[in-house]
């Protein structure tokens, strides 16, 4: 058993005066399976790449071991490639007979591996991917987000597979995979990292206790500060009154008053003044005090939803419905069932490649009105059957495509008629930083990017909010805050998404595709 130490790291991005890490020292055993968690932007994947030695920085860094990263990078040239052909550029010294064997453990057949990479489906090509990550012997593997795209029976197979491994780090906000495969967690901290023993769930729980008494201990501090300046202010008013007592009296009225009182009224002035300053410092000591504990603290602000009322109880409803690509020899899918009904939840759910995707976009042409034959053709897309959208129906989108953000987070909100400051307001309520509003969002990460179209969908009023795999690249605390959300505000929604915890959480109809 070896050990990855890190000592005193600190890093930003040339060009950036931001730091990404700073004076950060842990250690991690390479048999232990880690999990890494944190917020969106904190540094996950850059930490993965510091340990790959893609970046240069301050601090040391030392490990026996050799690092593989997941996902490989696939060019354009790469997908028309075959998967065989593609394994040694990968891995150097990649076995045919290993990945073959994990292929097996993966349940996946060889033949995978001699079809052109972009006939794969995402879970082909993340089996393929993981299967030559693991042909390996002795390399530590840094995993970043393997799920994200799949559906949920990939997603039980990789749950199952990496809970058979050890010696990695993997970076996920799936709380259903990380308890199934990790045994320690590495978290960023609003100002620390932490390693602990155990699974998310065991991890959240004490980060509760522990909130909850730093909570209390927060309270307590607050009280005696409130104690200290009261006393403080009334030792100060004494003072000051005693200070201005030593000049001129009146003698009739303070007849007992000589010439020796001026000096003691000054000396008992000096040590009330000296109160006052012993006083201020230790509220100074109280308030550090109270700040240490908060600095890691995570206060989630409530986010707010303003859902439009339809009067129809039924928004949409599909029957015998289908959808087929032009030139297409068979259908996407067909004979599609679906009543959605004023403040329902109804998550999609079925195989990549069912027709998911393909119904959200039927469902936002038939919102279209006189545009819906249009938009199909648009889209590439014909229909049969019925698909019936209540009349004035409005709806909030989101994309599980994030690659069309460009420009100023102004531009952003010009473009779709959104109130800059409120828009902003929820972006740092899901925790972005400030410093990130005068980047482009080409530069964001890809769970910033995400949030950018939570945000305008959130603050949108809508009859139905259609979401396409919201829930990708998106942090735990985030994702809390948006089920809170769903569930106060009973908006109607349409959701395809594979996090189990989710849709546990918010669903209150499944429909199987």
């Amino acid at each position: 058993m070896a050990r990855i130490e890190v000592l005193d790291l600190t890093f930003c991005y040339e060009g950036s005066a931001d730091l990404i890490f700073e004076g950060v020292s842990f250690s991690v055993d390479t048999d232990w399976k880690v999990g890494f968690l944190g917020r969106n932007g904190k540094g996950k994947t850059t930490f993965l790449q510091l340990l790959l030695g893609k970046y240069e920085y301050q601090g040391r860094i030392t490990a026996s071991t050799a690092f593989d990263y997941f996902p490989y990078q696939v060019s354009a040239e790469d997908l028309k490639c075959l998967g065989v052909d593609l394994m040694e550029q990968w891995k150097a010294g990649c076995e045919y007979w290993r990945v073959c064997r994990e292929l097996e453990r993966l349940s996946v057949d060889a033949e995978v591996l001699y079809r052109p990479f972009e006939t794969l489906s995402h879970g082909e090509r993340t089996k393929v991917m993981l299967a030559v990550l693991f042909s390996g012997e002795h390399d530590f593997l840094l995993i970043d987000e393997p799920t994200n795209h799949l559906d949920q029976s990939a997603r039980e197979t990789v749950k199952g597979y990496l809970a058979q491994k050890k010696g990695f780090i993997l970076v996920s906000h799936d709380r259903d995979l990380l308890d199934a495969c990790i045994d320690h967690v590495l978290v960023l901290n609003r100002s620390t990292i932490e390693v602990q023993r155990g699974n998310f769930s065991s991890w959240w729980e004490n980060k509760r206790r522990r909130d909850m008494f730093v909570q209390m201990e927060n309270e307590k501090h607050r009280k005696e500060i409130g104690k200290l300046r009261q006393a403080s202010l009334r030792s100060r008013q004494w003072a000051d009154q005693n200070e201005r007592s030593k000049i001129g009296y009146d003698p009739v009225k303070e007849h007992e008053r000589g010439n020796g009182t001026r000096p003691y009224i000054g000396a008992k002035t000096k040590k009330m003044q000296s109160r006052v300053k012993q006083m201020e410092q230790r509220i100074g000591r109280e308030i550090r005090e109270q700040e240490g504990l908060l600095q890691d603290l995570e206060c989630p602000v409530e986010l707010k939803m303003m859902p439009l009322l339809h009067h129809k109880e039924v928004l949409l409803e599909a029957r015998e419905y289908g959808l087929w690509y032009e030139g297409a020899r068979e259908p996407v899918f067909c004979g599609m069932g679906l009543e959605i009904r004023r403040g329902e939840r109804v998550f999609l759910q079925g195989e990549n490649g069912c027709g998911k995707s393909s119904l959200l976009k039927g469902v936002l042409a038939a919102c279209g009105g006189a545009e819906r034959e249009e938009k199909l053709r648009e889209m590439g897309l014909r229909e049969e059957g019925v698909l019936r959208a209540a009349s004035g129906l409005v709806i909030s989108y989101v994309s599980q495509d994030t690659s069309f953000l460009r420009g100023s987070i102004r531009e952003f909100c010009r473009e779709r008629r959104l109130e800059e400051r409120l828009f902003c307001a929820i972006l740092r309520q899901l925790d972005l930083e400030r410093e990130q509003f005068s980047k482009g969002m080409e530069e964001f990460s890809e769970g910033q990017k995400k949030k950018i179209l939570l945000a305008a969908s959130l603050m949108t009023p809508a009859h139905l909010y259609v979401w396409d795999e919201p829930m990708n690249y998106v942090d735990v605390f985030s994702r809390m805050q948006i089920e809170k959300v769903l569930l106060a505000c009973g908006a109607t929604m349409l959701v395809v998404e594979h996090d189990v915890r989710f849709v546990e959480e918010i669903a209150t109809k499944v429909v199987k595709m």
